[in-house]
């Protein structure tokens, strides 16, 4: 393994870190996926208290996310937010 791409794998486990904070891993994870028209009301309840809650959210649009709830938005209000970023 090059020096470069170790370095890169590193990076990115470090950008994921937030991840092991993130109070949705310690919850149902089939609240953060309902099927379409389901409430996301539980979801986003969890997402309200989680401390790693930005790091979730900027993840997800910088991934493009288009499901689930992620950082307490669903895709609907991530796509929203993307617009009135580019605006």
């Amino acid at each position: 393994m090059s020096d470069s791409y170790a370095h890169l794998l590193l990076i990115e486990a470090e950008d994921l870190q937030w991840r092991a904070q993130a109070l949705c891993a310690q919850t149902d994870p089939e609240a953060f996926f309902p099927e379409k028209g389901g409430s996301t009301r539980e979801a986003k309840r969890v997402c309200m208290a989680c401390e790693v809650r930005a790091e979730c959210l900027e993840y997800a649009l910088t991934h493009d996310e288009r499901f689930g709830i992620w950082g307490g938005m669903s895709e609907r209000e991530r796509r929203r937010l993307r617009r009135a970023q580019a605006s």
